[in-house]
């Protein structure tokens, strides 16, 4: 591989394209307009990260849950400069006809991405959704296209591109051309993260509009897994540990390296060990992500020991002068001869933020992503205000989310390899896999290719 071309092709991936539409200004005399769809745990994080970077005005907030969405509209207004309690909703639809919101943060669970957001840019709002961007090829699809008809910025969750340490591992190490040729990379978790609980079914507490908060997922009878935390343990909702570890790593090796669409992608895994949990989702996993310049592997293991504890949850690049590893706390490059070995880690900034403290202790942030978060929030506003595409645009959210969905589309099928066209967006050759893209919506919910 010529790495003249290589980092010509990393520099053109990282171009931002203009987005013709008219900006909120930010020397506009009131804050930006904010609303929030998923009030839990991340939907938290995200929202006073952005209140953290710039004063914006938190007007409304919905979830379907009555507790959580209270709880969180007392908590905003503690914490917002007017001090005033958002107004609260348990639609999205209704919480979008008030209009006038210039920015929608979409955080609830995967199945309720696609649409919510396109709503949402429907409604006139720019928009931040949570990573993985949707359950299926085809609703990620419809989100990016729905992105680009009307002319609004959306930033995806993935937010490696903006943390503090790996950015400096990009240009320190890759973009300085420390690797060299590179021409392969492992990423993996190893974390023992898969639910092993096995409770009864029972009926769903008081606050909770089940059926809302099923949507258009299949109906299951509710249990106590699902709602707030452990919903990811079930494909009904998600795609498993693949769809919310390996798409973060899959996500920041292609940023560092400058890699688009792969051309194929092959899968094998299942339930080897853990049969008691009430979980579907994998215990064990490989993925094999073939692109023109190199291919990347992903393993999963909810269970044993990892084969580097230092490096559970991680990216490694090799070239043929040094091999680079990098994760969310910190980054180490080893030069294979002569050369310094280079190391960074995680930003805190407790003094700049001390709530980032306090929400640590009473609602569980990620202390080591607060920083991330906020770098993924200033560059989403510079989107905005210069009507570009931020730095996890929706386009390479649908990329990294897509590319892990035609994994488990793999494994459903004893480890066929797709070969996924994205012009077309079907795998060649392959009308069985190509029909696993899109998954089947509950009625009267409508897949959002079809509307």
């Amino acid at each position: 591989m010529d790495r003249r071309k290589f980092l010509a092709g990393s520099a053109l991936a990282a171009t931002a394209a203009s987005v013709a539409t008219k900006a909120y200004a930010a020397t506009d005399d009131r804050p930006r307009r904010v609303g929030l769809i998923g009030c839990g745990w991340y939907g938290k994080s995200d929202l006073l990260q952005l209140l953290n970077v710039e004063p914006v005005e938190v007007v409304s907030l919905c979830d379907v849950d009555s507790k959580m969405l209270d709880e969180c509209a007392d908590l905003i207004a503690t914490r917002q400069a007017s001090k005033k309690r958002p107004r609260t909703y348990a639609s999205y639809t209704d919480m979008l006809a008030e209009k006038g919101l210039d920015i929608v943060l979409v955080d609830t669970p995967d199945h309720w991405h696609a649409l919510p957001m396109i709503a949402a840019v429907n409604a006139g709002a720019d928009v931040w959704v949570q990573k993985p961007t949707a359950c299926d090829v085809l609703e990620s699809k419809a989100m990016l296209d729905a992105a680009r008809k009307t002319g609004r910025v959306v930033q995806v969750g993935t937010q490696r591109r903006s943390t503090p340490h790996l950015m400096e591992a990009k240009e320190r190490v890759v973009d300085a051309g420390l690797l060299g040729n590179v021409s392969y990379a492992d990423i993996c978790c190893y974390y023992h993260m898969r639910a092993k609980q096995n409770p009864p079914d029972t009926t769903p507490p008081a606050n909770l509009d089940y059926e809302a908060w099923t949507g258009p997922a299949p109906m299951r009878p509710y249990n106590e897994m699902v709602h707030p935390r452990s919903w990811r343990a079930f494909m009904e909702y998600g795609n498993g540990i693949v769809g919310d570890m390996c798409v973060h790593m899959l996500d920041m090796v292609r940023w560092q390296l400058g890699l688009g669409w792969p051309t194929r992608v092959s899968s094998n895994g299942g339930i080897y060990v853990d049969h008691q949990s009430k979980a579907n989702i994998s215990d064990t996993q490989t993925a094999r992500y073939e692109f023109d310049e190199l291919d990347i592997n992903w393993i999963h293991r909810s269970w044993g020991h990892a084969p580097d504890p230092e490096w559970p949850w991680a990216g490694v690049i090799y070239g043929d002068r040094g091999t680079l590893k990098l994760d969310v706390h910190k980054y180490e490059f080893t030069p294979h001869s002569r050369g310094e070995k280079l190391t960074g880690k995680t930003v805190i900034e407790l003094d700049k933020y001390p709530t980032d403290k306090t929400d640590q202790r009473d609602w569980a942030l990620e202390l080591h992503v607060a920083s991330a978060i906020r770098g993924h929030m200033k560059d989403f506003l510079k989107a905005i205000d210069e009507r570009s595409k931020p730095v996890a645009d929706i386009e390479q959210g649908h990329i990294s989310s897509a590319s892990c969905v035609l994994a488990n589309v793999s494994m459903d099928l004893e480890g066929r390899t797709l070969n996924f066209d994205p012009e077309t967006h079907t795998v060649i050759g392959d009308d069985e896999a190509t029909a696993k893209l899109k998954r089947q919506y509950r009625k009267p919910y409508v897949h959002p290719s079809e509307a």
